[in-house]
């Protein structure tokens, strides 16, 4: 499938960043908003879409990694 990784410790990783990059983008702060918008864009890229479409990959890496 489109969405799993090869491996769960990279899936999560991918997923940590985008974390940590959404709350740059959405953190109050004196970011200047280009650099919020580069946040943005960048842990979409890491989710490969929506937060939703990164929970489905995990659970299909998991079912994959499962599968004997």
């Amino acid at each position: 499938m489109f969405f799993c990784s090869r491996s769960i410790t990279i899936h999560l990783l991918r997923g940590a960043a985008a974390a940590l990059l959404l709350v740059l983008a959405l953190w109050p702060g004196p970011l200047a908003g280009w650099l919020r918008a580069i946040a943005l864009a960048g842990a979409v890229l890491l989710m490969r879409g929506c937060p939703m479409c990164w929970l489905l990959g995990l659970f299909e890496t998991v079912r994959r990694r499962l599968k004997p």
